[in-house]
């Protein structure tokens, strides 16, 4: 059986470095903060975050794409389609604009993807719509409560990647920080996945 790794940013055991770059393959996020001897080396697809105020730093710094999360990485998946941006993202206020700043990040993600050689995906809408629904994020919510970039992605796994063929395995997931996420709501899925099988 073949075997995926799924990174988070949050704390790794002393040998993950080597289980990581052990496996088939490795999907990271943004930036990951874990250096190599750390985290391993291996990537194999990246989940870029294409909106927030953090996005528009990461894509302005010319030393992002020579990252080895970005330089080693065959494809970036950018999980938030621009028509999911527009319906419930927060808008920059008039200043924050002034400085250059706005939701969407799909337009320049994909310049600075795709003057690196990468191939770019964009996660279609329905999918978002779905990801929602599976941690019970009423439509009402949804201009409050957005699912994680790493809870995009291990939806985005178990759909992709045959539980018949592949093991799922998950590292660094905290299940902490931006307040707009349900932690809780996601660890719990996450758990109800572990317990039939699906990751580990």
């Amino acid at each position: 059986m073949k075997s995926l790794a799924i990174v988070g940013n949050g704390p790794l055991g002393a040998d993950a470095a080597a289980a990581i770059d052990g496996c088939d393959r490795v999907i990271r996020f943004n930036r990951p903060r874990h250096t190599p001897a750390e985290g391993g080396e291996k990537t194999d697809i990246l989940f870029f975050m294409n909106s927030g105020k953090g996005t528009q730093a990461v894509l302005a710094d010319p030393a992002y794409p020579l990252e080895p999360a970005v330089a080693n990485c065959r494809r970036v998946i950018l999980p938030y389609h621009p028509s999911i941006i527009a319906r419930y993202h927060p808008k920059p206020n008039m200043l924050s604009r002034l400085k250059g700043r706005r939701a969407d990040w799909t337009e320049r993600a994909i310049e600075v993807f795709g003057a690196a050689g990468k191939e770019v995906a964009i996660l279609p809408p329905v999918f978002y719509e779905e990801c929602c629904a599976e941690l019970g994020i009423a439509a009402g919510e949804r201009s409050r409560i957005f699912p994680s970039t790493g809870f995009l992605a291990i939806v985005y796994a178990t759909r992709k990647f045959s539980q018949d063929e592949w093991r799922i395995r998950l590292f660094g997931f905290g299940w902490e920080g931006w307040k707009r996420h349900d932690w809780e709501r996601e660890k719990m899925w996450v758990e109800r996945q572990i317990k039939s099988g699906a990751v580990d």
